[in-house]
């Protein structure tokens, strides 16, 4: 793994750790600093981060790892192997994801959400992890995401749901409530439905 010093960048940048065959592209940032103290980055072998993104100091990502543009990667965040995060997708940090994860165009994933393997976040999914913005104080808490999960474009699933391991939920649902596994969640608020045998059998995503 190549290393570079990290307190030889200007103020407001470390340098990156990266693993071999790395494209950055010239006007994307890895090591946003984002405290005095704050580590590198830590990025895998063959990862490509593309014009416009942002990544943090304080985040540690696997081999294989891929942005479209204008993405954003927040501060203790750790990533598998194999992820791909879409253009305009944000990952607001105190986040884990598993590996082989495909996160598409314009998904918002907030803080303190933990997301399995082998998961797919449709375009423009929404995962919220604050249940009354604003009116009260409370503790932030976003959705677990368990393996082989799927989520279709414009879904939202709100604070501290878990949807389980194998489920499925439908384009445009309103998650309210936990989704147990191998289950289609549809509609909103989302109702649970038996998976039909041709969703069955959970993801691979590669």
């Amino acid at each position: 793994m190549a290393s570079a010093d990290a307190r030889s960048e200007r103020g407001d940048r470390l340098a990156p750790e990266l693993g071999d065959d790395c494209e950055v592209a010239p006007d994307a940032t890895v090591g946003h600093r984002h405290r005095e103290d704050a580590a590198p980055p830590v990025l895998g072998d063959r990862a490509t981060v593309r014009s416009g993104s942002i990544v943090y100091a304080d985040v540690e990502i696997g081999d294989d790892f891929t942005t479209g543009h204008n993405v954003l990667v927040r501060e203790d965040t750790a990533i598998g192997d194999d992820v791909v995060l879409g253009t305009d997708a944000v990952v607001d940090g105190t986040t884990t994801i598993g590996s082989h994860v495909s996160v598409q165009t314009g998904v918002y994933v907030p803080t303190n959400t933990t997301i399995g393997s082998e998961v797919f976040l449709g375009p423009r999914a929404v995962l919220t992890n604050d249940p009354y913005p604003i009116r009260e104080d409370v503790d932030l808490e976003g959705p677990t995401l368990e393996d082989h999960v799927s989520v279709g474009a414009n879904a939202t699933l709100l604070p501290g749901v878990t949807v389980g391991e194998g489920s499925f939920v439908a384009a445009g649902a309103v998650v309210t409530d936990d989704v147990p596994p191998g289950t289609l969640a549809v509609g909103a608020p989302a109702e649970h439905r038996e998976l039909p045998d041709e969703l069955a059998g959970g993801n691979r995503i590669e």
